[in-house]
């Protein structure tokens, strides 16, 4: 077989993110991604200052503000690679076995991605945590959230595009409650695709076996909206060598990746707690 680097690595990279929940398109931004060449390298955000509005009068000088822009930057501080080797033999009698543990490497990549912004949850401003709370049933999983929601409102964050993260058990409550809209029967044609499970309000809920355990049985059920984090991320050097001592094609790759978070009053946060308090 023919190794073609670039072939493969846009494949590893389609199905990365194929299975990303944390790091998918509706929960962060890749807007500066960029050309990533290796581990420590920095991507440049531009922060656009505010621009003030006042009252005018006729005949009133107008005077022309100096508006003071900031710059974040976001580190690519993140690399995690894989390496397998194929042998002739097995190559041979399972088919074309290398594209399946590419697919395995991509899957387990993403789950580490998932963890890694999953916990940028400890960054959200103070004023958008809603402690400790027991989510017991139906009623309680899903006034959770509407309560996130007005977290969200509080904070000027814009109605679209928002989402909310929860674990599998919090998904199972909010099925018993009959507020509740299930992706699959509210007619969109997404159906389950990248963890999307319904609709409470104008969240939209997604699931993910990634939600932090905070302490204990307790629980950060996270919401916001895609602008609060940016996500840079490239797979690099995916290559293959024939092994010197054995019959057999070995594959490496890296994945190289970093976020920040730039809006922390643009996420909320739900400590729900399993049992009650």
């Amino acid at each position: 077989m023919v190794f073609k680097p670039e072939v493969w690595s846009a494949q590893a990279l389609v199905s990365l993110r194929k299975a990303l929940v944390y790091a998918g398109p509706q929960v962060v931004n890749h807007d500066y991604e960029g050309e990533i060449k290796k581990k420590g390298d920095t991507v440049h955000i531009k922060m656009l200052g505010d621009v003030t509005v006042s009252s005018y009068n006729s005949g009133d000088t107008i005077t022309y503000e100096d508006v003071a822009d900031a710059e974040a930057t976001l580190k690519v501080d993140q690399s995690d690679k894989f390496s397998f080797k194929v042998d002739d033999i097995d190559k041979a009698q399972a088919g074309d076995e290398m594209a399946q543990r590419m697919d395995i490497a991509a899957y387990n990549m993403a789950a580490k991605v998932d963890q890694y912004i999953a916990g940028f949850y400890t960054q959200v401003q103070s004023a958008n945590v809603i402690d400790t709370t027991p989510v017991t049933d139906g009623d309680k999983a899903y006034n959770g959230l509407i309560d996130l929601g007005v977290k969200l409102d509080e904070a000027d964050v814009p109605d679209i595009g928002r989402y909310v993260i929860v674990p599998p058990w919090y998904y199972g409550l909010l099925l018993t409650n009959d507020k509740f809209v299930r992706v699959d029967a509210s007619g969109g044609a997404e159906g389950l695709r990248n963890g999307r499970v319904g609709q409470v309000d104008n969240m939209l809920v997604l699931k993910s076996n990634a939600v932090p355990v905070i302490t204990g049985d307790d629980y950060a059920v996270t919401a916001g909206v895609k602008d609060a984090i940016s996500f840079a991320d490239q797979v690099n050097d995916v290559e293959t060598l024939r092994l010197e001592t054995t019959f057999a094609t070995a594959v490496r790759g890296l994945h190289l990746y970093g976020a920040k978070v730039l809006r922390p009053d643009a996420l909320a946060v739900l400590k729900a707690s399993k049992t009650a308090l």
